[in-house]
Parts: structure tokens; C-alpha cells; sequence
């Protein structure tokens, strides 16, 4: 795993609590520093949530307002069934952000 991918990860655990207190999870799927480009798999109670897309488009703006080298944020939603044990946990409380840009559902 690469350095940018360990900090996103840990960054997930630290800004998003939310989804861990909601039983959903998280996973850094990629982060290459040099294309900018991050993605991030929600999993567990974050399939077919209503405010799943809410949570996106915040991990999506933070990433790239917290992270120099990140540009670009992919943030996959499952619209049904649990992703698995595989995942780390996180999420993220505070006011939710309304965007009309839906995540990339898979």
C-alpha cells in the first residue's frame, strides 16, 4: 500500500465516524500521488442508504481540500449487499452537503 493510500485510509477513520456508527465501511481501493487520483469503496449498511451519495460527494471535497497531490476522488457505492470484513472502517459527522452530482454507483 502506498504512503498516500495509508493516510487516506487513516484519514477516513478519523474525519468519517459516521459511517462506522451507522455499520457501514470504507476501503482505499487506489491512491497514486502522481495521477492525483483516489478511490474510495463504501460497503457494510452504506449499500442502499439514502444519504450514501450525501457521504460521496464529502469524502470527495475533503480528499481533495485535505490532500495536495490529490485531484480527483472516486467514491464507489454498492447498491446492494455487504461488501465483506475486508474493509477498514470509518465516516465522517458534522452537517451534511447537498450536491445534485451523484456518486459512481457499481
Amino acid at each position: 500500500m502506498s504512503d498516500l493510500a495509508e493516510r487516506v485510509e487513516t484519514w477516513m477513520v478519523g474525519q468519517m465516524p459516521i459511517i462506522q456508527m451507522h455499520g457501514g465501511t470504507s476501503v482505499v481501493r487506489e491512491a497514486d500521488p502522481e495521477e492525483g487520483v483516489v478511490v474510495v469503496e463504501l460497503g457494510g449498511t452504506c449499500s442502499g442508504c439514502g444519504i450514501s451519495d450525501i457521504t460521496a460527494q464529502n469524502i470527495k471535497r475533503d480528499l481533495i481540500m485535505d490532500f495536495d497531490e490529490v485531484d480527483e476522488v472516486h467514491v464507489k457505492v454498492p447498491d446492494t449487499g455487504d461488501m465483506g470484513s475486508s474493509t477498514v472502517e470509518g465516516g465522517r459527522g458534522g452537517d451534511l452537503q447537498f450536491s445534485s452530482e451523484s456518486a459512481d454507483h457499481f
